[in-house]
């Protein structure tokens, strides 16, 4: 009998024993997964960082060396090439991207309902409005630089940001906060300020024609983009590329009949090329990757990363135009650039709030 409930006593003790190995493995097991799942996150943090900063970069690179590119292609203070054929041209590369895009999504993910290329009359038809607008605002910033210098390009530029908000507010019903509001006024003080000039006679250094293109420019922008995003979210399903495509399509068709009415002699007299230039051919390249390095940011990045490129790239707009064009940096631009910055980095942060 002692001999039996000793046995049974070892029994009961051996499963208590074994359950307790058992919970002791699980914990190192768990303990383990935990590790690789910290060392995995870990790595995915490291990618998408690294993603972020390549974006980051090839955008404030590519915003930074537009308008120098353009002014840089010029001869003797005017465009030896047609500004229609380079526009153009602009439009021909992005629709190239696009369709490159596209054959890669066919070949991986196979053609569907939103990738395909095939549509109707009903949803290609909105297309022409924003390619219209794209075309004047386009060929806009070339003439522009007749009157301002790259700099001072850089920092009226950002007037679109407050002919957007407004439209967004219009068109869209999107309420903009206090601090939005805020930032509009911000930025036309640092415009202002950026453009004042204590060596002439003239308060500001930008003439009434500059300022006055810079505004129309701002508002083609804003408008155009604020009807492109109209459509991008009337069918959200769509895929990118093909919207991109059909705009990018009515984009060539809109300026090759600027080149029938503005150069149609030059082009046949001369060739579709006459006047181009490697940096010519830098500038198309910079204006097609540009819409590329923006798509991009809304995928890859976030809004801060465009609020630094922007601030990023009117400093290295002005110190390479120091080397390039002589440009003076003066304090009153300095400071006015400054106040442009924290408006820029203000209105991101309210559409965050």
């Amino acid at each position: 009998m002692e001999y039996r409930k000793l046995k049974d006593q070892e029994d009961d003790e051996e499963p208590a024993v074994g359950g307790d190995a058992i919970e002791s493995l699980r914990g190192k097991a768990h303990s383990l997964t935990n590790v690789a799942a910290l060392g995995g996150g870990t790595a995915i943090e490291r990618s998408k960082w690294k993603r972020k900063s390549i974006v980051t970069f090839a955008l404030t690179v590519l915003t930074s060396s537009q308008a120098i590119l353009i002014v840089w292609s010029k001869r003797a203070g005017k465009y030896e090439y047609s500004v229609t054929t380079a526009n153009f041209m602009v439009e021909t590369l992005k629709c190239a991207l696009s369709v490159a895009a596209l054959s890669s999504i066919w070949r991986n993910e196979g053609v569907t309902e939103d990738n395909r290329l095939s549509t109707t009359l009903n949803e290609v038809i909105v297309y022409p409005i924003p390619a219209a607008l794209y075309l004047v605002k386009n060929l806009l910033q070339y003439y522009i630089f007749a009157y301002v210098d790259a700099p001072g390009y850089q920092i009226l530029k950002n007037l679109n940001i407050i002919s957007t908000g407004v439209l967004y507010r219009i068109i869209l019903k999107k309420k903009l906060s206090e601090i939005q509001w805020a930032a509009f006024i911000l930025l036309c003080a640092g415009c202002t300020t950026a453009q004042l000039n204590s060596n002439s006679d003239h308060v500001l250094q930008t003439p009434f024609q500059g300022w006055m293109m810079a505004i129309v420019m701002a508002l083609l922008s804003g408008f155009a983009g604020v009807y492109t995003e109209a459509i991008i979210k009337k069918r959200p399903s769509r895929n990118i590329n093909v919207q991109n495509f059909w705009l990018y399509v009515f984009g060539m068709v809109f300026n090759a009949i600027a080149i029938l009415v503005q150069d149609f002699d030059a082009v046949m007299n001369k060739g579709f090329f006459h006047g181009y230039t490697i940096i010519t051919v830098l500038m198309i390249l910079n204006h097609a990757l540009s819409g590329i390095a923006v798509s991009m940011v809304m995928k890859y990045a976030d809004n801060i990363v465009k609020v630094y490129s922007t601030s990023v790239a009117m400093l290295l707009t002005a110190v390479v135009s120091v080397f390039l064009f002589g440009f003076n940096l003066s304090l009153a631009f300095f400071l006015g650039s400054t106040v442009v910055s924290v408006s820029v980095y203000l209105h991101s942060a309210g559409k965050l709030r």
